[in-house]
């Protein structure tokens, strides 16, 4: 590790997902010329990267995101490949729709439909017959797509942050950053207690931390951070939950339920979406939310009763939500060496090819990798204003 230099290529700020991704690969151009630094420890609990699973799938509600998908699948491949580590679990992807769901089906054949992604539209039936784990009523319909299945976080970035260091980069944990600064000549200085370092590129990827550090600019982002939780269920017979014999899930309503197969601890997860209430990151707690952990559990023993049983634990983390829960994936229009990144609390799917994008930005100029980005620009109407309306499905 160097702890002399101060002039760097290309600093990183926030090595969570997207983080660790967007300092691995400017690390394969820029070498030992770029420095990652973390608030916390690597690794750490307090945001929304550490936990073995996440669901990736084709099946959005726009053709973009479909798009930006295919590319996260190629680029999570090249990371496995490169890194050797098994990353992407597919299981297959189960969207269920109750009557009068209060997400549209429509939005999401269409997509799939328009990028011409192969999928079923299945009966409830049909679901009970090749999943009698489920116990839904005839009133739901699903939609199943053969490539979805889950993405894990503590591979994936344990795999960018090897290959980072493994290309020159140099990667600091507890080392916060409490301000950015113009330093003259389109350079800009990075300060942290312990050092100020010196720029002409960074990446700010710190998901809830974002408006502390946007403040630099005068810039601020109108996000709501929300405490959410998942549980892993001790259930009767976790081998039926397997992900060759049970797909990832996301039930289309209000409330969105969403869950996994056994993977990483011994029984199936499941949590709601976007079910926790909004926290001051200085109050937030890691202790259960009875009143979500009761609908999950609500839910699970009605649809899913096999999946039920005692707790092995609930897990919380934070999501850092764009009201109309769309990525931020941008240069600063007031200083064009920084690029922002917010996942929206759905982005880990996104990391790898959201970390490439990133460095091709600051680079290149150029997203070879994604050209599709004008509805995630920093500046988009509603991220202008100081108290816009919220949608939060996707």
């Amino acid at each position: 590790m160097n702890d002399t230099r101060r002039d760097w290529d290309a600093i990183v700020i926030g090595l969570g997902a997207i983080g660790s991704a967007a300092a691995y690969w400017l690390s394969r151009s820029l070498g030992d010329r770029v420095l990652g630094l973390e608030r916390f420890d690597l690794d750490h609990v307090n945001g929304a990267s550490a936990d073995h699973s996440r669901i990736i799938r084709l099946s959005y509600h726009r053709p973009d995101y479909v798009r930006l998908a295919k590319r996260a699948y190629q680029t999570w491949a090249e990371v496995e490949r490169e890194s050797g580590d098994r990353i992407v679990t597919v299981s297959g992807g189960l969207d269920l729709w109750p009557a009068g769901a209060a997400i549209p089906r429509v939005d999401y054949t269409d997509s799939l439909i328009a990028e011409s992604v192969p999928f079923e539209l299945l009966e409830a039936a049909e679901v009970r017959r090749r999943w009698p784990q489920w116990r839904i009523g005839d009133d739901v319909t699903a939609m199943w797509q053969r490539d979805g299945g889950l993405a894990d976080p503590f591979h994936g970035n344990a795999a960018h942050r090897r290959l980072a260091t493994a290309n020159g980069a140099t990667l600091r944990e507890r080392a916060a950053v409490t301000a950015i600064r113009d330093a003259g000549g389109g350079d800009l200085e990075v300060v942290t207690a312990a050092a100020t370092f010196r720029t002409g590129r960074v990446v700010l990827a710190a998901d809830a931390w974002t408006n502390d550090l946007l403040a630099s600019f005068d810039r601020r982002l109108p996000l709501t951070v929300t405490k959410e939780q998942v549980t892993y269920f001790d259930c009767p017979d976790p081998a039926v939950f397997a992900p060759d014999r049970f797909p990832v899930w996301i039930w289309m309503d209000e409330p969105c339920f969403y869950g996994f197969p056994t993977y990483g601890e011994a029984g199936p997860k499941a949590a709601q979406d976007c079910g926790g209430e909004p926290v001051e990151l200085a109050d937030r707690s890691f202790e259960r939310d009875e009143a979500a952990f009761a609908r999950v559990h609500s839910f699970m023993a009605t649809n899913l009763p096999g999946a039920v049983g005692p707790e092995i634990y609930t897990k919380t983390c934070l999501y850092t939500l764009t009201p109309d829960r769309d990525l931020v994936v941008d240069k600063l229009p007031e200083a064009s060496g920084v690029a922002v990144a917010l996942g929206a609390a759905h982005g880990f799917k996104f990391a790898s090819v959201l970390g490439r994008i990133l460095a091709e930005l600051l680079v290149d100029d150029a997203t070879p990798s994604a050209p599709e980005l004008g509805r995630f620009r920093i500046d988009r109407p509603i991220l202008l204003e100081a108290d816009p309306p919220t949608s939060w499905m996707v």
